[in-house]
């Protein structure tokens, strides 16, 4: 009952704090301004089901696409060993599906303990291609001691979990072919046999080992639930509503402002009168508030794999920009304002934003808007959409835009063209 009622404690305390982590997660996105994205049901969940679910864009890369799905087909079934566990430990039994699976139960725990070893492998790969192949897209002026670091914490906790899960079997294994207490004759052994003979013969030290890969396991993976919410895997989760609500315009299509479009309209149309909107608001976007809810989630949802600045003919030719750091400092800043609410209200202004503080003028204008960035996502994240609503902003509410476009609007304002000759004299070249 000790252990019962301390495993429970665990689980509840665990929920409960995880809960509270996504609560200000969602509230931080919510903080964005409204899109509507609910058109097109039939084609959002087949998206969701080609990228998120069937990962469609990670193919690109093949060696990298076959370790990710180990992964993510073990993260996915593994849990369901996860759920047998948390029940015997809230009811004290022991490997609870065992009975009513009957047979079953050996074929699944046999392709968990398969998938185990796959994870296992694939983490290392991963660690090796980071750490000692040094891939040239795991670097940048983004990647700093934490991102770094971050993806290594992630990848030393799978490793961990899934020897402990071995070991664990390997232990109950040979526990049940003593006979030992409660350690019934129950699943299937294919990887953790060749454990077992590393452990010892004696019942009480198996129980022992056993019993402490059981709370290393469990407790591992409740804090690993609850390490998510501050690391760049919590794309675990959010993946499939971010692809389900994927942009399903054409790329780099730009959004209408109602307030401009109406001004356009009065101007074509004297008898026209628009709707009352309210305040026509900013253009574009100065700081993350003035961004979409869909922009922020995709900030959270950002996983750091730098396929997007891999691919960026700006970054490739020694520009400033990179696609992944657009992403990345979006979530550092809506970040910093939703601690600023939780400590000082919120109505509290820091005279910090999005622009010039995180993400700079140059950066903006080294991209070429080639959406070589959306297209590489392996989650169809679009650092596009906010690159162009800061130069909205920039061009809009400060004037602020090159010397380059500024000649160019000049040209359209005066010429109807973006040369400095009118529209008429477009084809004399053709006299000649």
């Amino acid at each position: 009952m000790i252990a019962q009622s301390l495993f429970i404690i665990i689980l509840i305390g665990a929920i409960y704090l995880f809960s509270k982590n996504v609560g200000k997660i969602r509230r931080n996105i919510l903080l964005g301004k409204p899109a509507d994205r609910s058109d097109n049901p039939a084609q959002r969940w087949k998206t969701m089901a080609l990228v998120a679910l069937g990962q469609t864009k990670m193919v690109k890369r093949p060696l990298a696409a076959v370790m990710h799905f180990f992964i993510y087909v073990g993260f996915i079934i593994i849990n369901l060993e996860v759920l047998e566990i948390m029940l015997d430990g809230i009811f004290g039994s022991h490997r609870i599906f065992s009975k009513p699976l009957g047979g079953l139960y050996d074929l699944l725990i046999g392709g968990f303990e398969i998938l185990a070893l796959l994870v296992f492998t694939a983490c290392v790969v991963f660690l090796c291609r980071r750490n000692i192949a040094h891939l040239k897209r795991f670097s940048g002026v983004e990647m700093t001691a934490w991102p770094k670091s971050d993806a290594n914490y992630i990848l030393t906790i799978e490793i961990l979990l899934m020897t402990a899960f071995l070991t664990m079997n390997a232990a109950d294994h040979k526990l049940q072919l003593l006979n030992f207490g409660h350690y019934i004759k129950a699943g299937s052994f294919p990887v953790s046999s060749f454990i077992g003979p590393l452990l010892p013969n004696n019942a009480h030290a198996l129980e022992i080992i056993e019993r402490s890969c059981w709370w290393f396991h469990i407790v591992g993976i409740l804090a690993f639930l609850n390490y998510l919410p501050y690391s760049k895997h919590f794309h675990i989760l959010l993946a499939f509503p971010n692809t389900y609500y994927s942009n399903l315009h054409p790329k780099g299509q730009f959004t209408n402002m109602a307030s401009v479009t109406n001004e356009v309209k009065a101007m074509l149309d004297p008898s026209f009168v628009p709707e009352t909107t309210g305040e026509p608001g900013r253009f574009g976007a100065k700081d993350v508030t003035d961004l979409t809810w869909k922009n922020l989630m995709e900030a959270y949802t950002c996983t750091e794999c730098g396929r997007c600045t891999s691919v960026c003919p700006a970054n490739q030719t020694g520009k400033l920009l990179s696609p992944r750091k657009i992403m990345m400092d979006t979530r550092d800043r809506i970040t910093e304002v939703g601690k600023n609410i939780d400590q000082h209200g919120k109505d509290y202004k820091d005279d910090k934003s999005l622009l010039d503080n995180y993400i700079s003028r140059e950066e903006l204008w080294a991209c070429t808007t080639c959406n070589a960035c959306t297209d590489a996502c392996p989650v169809n994240i679009n650092p596009l959409e906010i690159i162009t609503e800061m130069r909205r902003y920039v061009v809009m509410e400060e004037s602020q835009a090159p010397a380059s476009l500024n000649t160019m609007f000049g040209n359209v304002e005066n010429n109807g063209a973006p040369w400095k000759y009118s529209n008429a004299d477009r084809f004399n070249w053709a006299d000649e």
